[in-house]
């Protein structure tokens, strides 16, 4: 169950890079004509881009059983998420296409949250013996 949810969760998440990567070669086509490609859009999609390459990042080793990893796609997944929403919501400060591409992002990212906010995802991360960046769990 885990690894279909995580698996998935890898799809989406590339799926979001090409978009996002996408759209950057957008902007760069479209660089003559300020009402489309203002200063905002600028720094925004590189940003969006190199943020979907770090979560595809933490997906995939996350489904290698990388638990820091798995709790880093967690946090950054929602922050990013929640970035989304506002773009989207905010009147005026980005351009219609932008907030259309957006949103069509955002569904991936919702997406994202959901599946690796599953209790049965959460619980099934395994803590995997000489994986960098986890230790053993010790009880007292």
């Amino acid at each position: 169950m885990k690894n279909d949810h995580l698996n998935t969760v890898v799809k989406l998440l590339a799926a979001f890079l090409v978009i996002s990567v996408s759209t950057v070669v957008a902007v760069v086509l479209m660089r003559h004509n300020p009402a489309l490609v203002t200063t905002a859009v600028w720094i925004r999609t590189p940003l969006v881009a190199a943020s979907a390459a770090v979560l595809l990042l933490f997906a995939r080793r996350a489904v290698a059983g990388h638990r820091a990893s798995f709790r880093r796609l967690r946090i950054i997944s929602m922050v990013v998420l929640a970035a989304i929403i506002a773009v989207v919501a905010w009147p005026g400060a980005f351009p219609v296409w932008l907030r259309v591409e957006q949103a069509i992002c955002g569904v991936f990212m919702l997406s994202v949250v959901v599946r690796t906010n599953l209790r049965a995802v959460r619980s099934s991360i395994e803590i995997r013996p000489g994986a960098i960046g986890d230790r053993p769990v010790t009880r007292r």
